[in-house]
């Protein structure tokens, strides 16, 4: 490949996942099932069954999930310099807007109300979602007994089982049980990395940006699942150790949520809240950290993974776990989000672009938000 070829690549690779980092609402879920429409369905960067492979490996490491498929896509498609342009240009836009909201909530005590264009945006989400559980459904299905697993991992989802367990305890079962029906063992030549991470003593460090940086990177090492579990984690490391108070920690969880992008932005803003900028930057570059290095060594094994046919057996089955989990986080979020006529309006339509259109995932997105607006304000 010459050096104009992979400019273009990195550049569209850029482009792609910067405007995912400006759009990419509600999850997650959400984000994968967009990233589905922008890479697969429309650019064809990779076939249906890749993308699944990516979920199902991405799902097995700590990390943000979407924003490690973002690594991955840009890796497959641009190589290791496609991964690390991926992943910054799908980051910066939410650390950028969630660094101003830090400015302005530690200058002004309060977040602005963007409650009614959050409202929109929910339901037109769940259509999203709906979307890519459809497509990467069929295609992760091939047999009868995949689709009985991936019926157990919904029910597990609902009974409150972790989903990375529930994912490695499907591959697991998946995998001895088509290797017991084929009766064929294959030589297993792939190796699985084990990260290891060292604690240091806080005490020791006297600069707190420095502190900062080492709290958010050991959280953005041992993540695991969706950065909705972020709260847990980061209740233990900061407000315990009287950092933040939970108030604080709230409104921080509570910025993430509301700004496009992954939700571990939530990061930049309890990084400005402890030491300003250079906390933010710290917290921000800490937590990301460990998912460009995670990535950095899992994709190359993918493709091993996949020739093994012990361990395609395995892949298979993760793949279809990761689909039930997201056709499980589908099922809850409807629940919480179609609360009134207004909510269950606005999803119809986006039901109706999505299957029935040709229109962008994105301006779904900004369809729901103006229509949420329309709603709350006027109605």
């Amino acid at each position: 490949m010459n050096l104009i070829q992979m400019d273009s690549k990195l550049k569209e690779v850029a482009q792609v996942f910067f405007k995912l980092g400006c759009f990419a609402f509600g999850g997650p879920a959400a984000h994968i099932a967009m990233m589905e429409d922008e890479v697969v369905t429309k650019r064809r960067w990779m076939t249906r069954h890749q993308f699944l492979d990516l979920i199902g490996a991405t799902n097995l490491i700590p990390g943000p999930n979407s924003t490690e498929m973002t690594m991955h896509c840009g890796y497959e498609r641009a190589g290791k310099k496609g991964l690390f342009v991926a992943g910054i240009a799908f980051i910066f836009p939410a650390i950028v807007i969630t660094a101003i909201l830090a400015y302005f909530y530690v200058k002004y005590g309060n977040l602005p109300e963007v409650t009614p264009f959050i409202f929109g945006i929910k339901p037109a989400v769940l259509a999203i979602i709906a979307s890519a559980v459809f497509k990467l459904g069929k295609k992760a299905i091939k047999t009868f007994e995949l689709a009985v697993l991936g019926i157990l991992v919904v029910l597990a989802s609902f009974l409150g089982v972790n989903e990375v367990v529930a994912l490695l305890i499907a591959g697991v079962l998946g995998m001895l049980y088509f290797y017991f029906k084929e009766k064929k063992l294959e030589s297993l030549n792939s190796i699985f990395p084990v990260f290891m991470v060292s604690s240091i003593s806080m005490s020791l460090l006297k600069i707190s940006t420095i502190n900062v940086f080492l709290t958010f990177l050991k959280v953005g090492a041992i993540l695991y699942g969706s950065g909705y579990v972020l709260f847990a984690y980061l209740d233990a490391e900061l407000v315990t150790k009287g950092w933040l108070t939970r108030v604080e920690l709230l409104d921080a969880i509570a910025v993430g949520q509301f700004t496009p992008g992954p939700v571990l932005s939530t990061s930049t803003f309890i990084g400005y809240q402890l030491s300003g900028f250079p906390g933010a930057l710290a917290a921000t570059t800490g937590i990301f950290l460990p998912s460009f290095l995670f990535v950095l060594v899992l994709n190359p094994l993918i493709p091993k993974m996949q020739q093994s046919k012990l361990l395609r057996y395995f892949l298979d089955a993760v793949n279809v776990a990761a689909v039930a989990v997201m056709l499980a986080v589908l099922v809850i979020m409807a629940k919480d989000t179609l609360v009134d006529w207004k909510a269950l309006s606005i999803a119809l339509l986006a039901f109706y672009l999505v299957f029935k259109t040709k229109l962008s995932s994105i301006w779904v997105i900004v369809l729901g938000s103006v229509l949420g607006y329309i709603l709350m304000s006027f109605f």
